[in-house]
């Protein structure tokens, strides 16, 4: 998988971090807020759009009185404990990492979350380090399914897009990754298992714990 590999770049929620839970939890906390209840459409439409995004959807969709800084302010007031204290590390990410460097390869995190949420799970678990970069769809003209994150990662750290790898865990991820013209690595997910099967549709490869990729048991597709 790694072959004429020189940078592999991370999505962050289900993929290096098993996060996906918090935000289902501030869905139904912030909308129960103000006495909505969360629509079963709603995963479906904000799944891969940016934090403003989402936070200009919302306000548009709920007529949320308050403004898109301070709805993106109070979500990551919500989340950041969270963040900092519950969200752990997926499977086999605190030894694939270090396998990365003593390899050479670049990485980076290109993310629909917000940044100083982002900077704070990446260093509560003291891999901060590792990355490269750190982008996030706020800085670019489209969220995924969209290119922009990934090739701005890829400019970032100075490598054509033919050379990343990028790991994903929803389809709108994958896609993503396949339209910025590289390789992609589905990652298993709770979250994500109803996707499972157009995950591995559009992905090149699969994987449930990042160990498989260092020992060479991981699925081709």
């Amino acid at each position: 998988m790694l072959k004429d590999i020189k940078a592999v770049i991370f999505d962050l929620d289900g993929t290096l971090v098993d996060s996906m839970w918090v935000w289902s939890q501030i869905d139904i906390d912030y909308l129960g807020s103000y006495g909505i209840s969360v629509p079963e459409d709603l995963q479906g439409i904000v799944e891969g759009m940016g934090f403003t995004e989402v936070a200009l959807y919302f306000k548009e969709r709920f007529n949320i009185p308050d403004s898109i800084e301070t709805i993106k302010k109070t979500w990551q007031g919500m989340a950041m404990d969270k963040y900092c204290r519950e969200v752990p590390l997926k499977p086999g990410v605190a030894v694939f990492l270090p396998y990365l460097r003593e390899r050479g390869i670049s990485m980076a995190v290109a993310s629909s979350n917000d940044y100083g949420l982002i900077e704070a799970v990446l260093k509560s678990h003291g891999i901060r380090e590792y990355f490269g970069g750190i982008v996030t769809a706020c800085e670019v003209n489209k969220g995924k399914p969209a290119p922009d994150v990934y090739l701005e990662a890829a400019r970032r750290l100075g490598v054509e897009p033919k050379n990343c790898l990028v790991f994903e865990d929803i389809v709108a991820g994958v896609q993503a990754g396949k339209a910025a013209g590289m390789a992609v690595c589905a990652v298993r997910d709770d979250y994500s298992i109803p996707q499972e099967k157009e995950k591995r549709l559009f992905a090149d490869y699969y994987i449930d714990s990042y160990e498989q990729v260092m020992t060479g048991t991981h699925e081709e597709i």
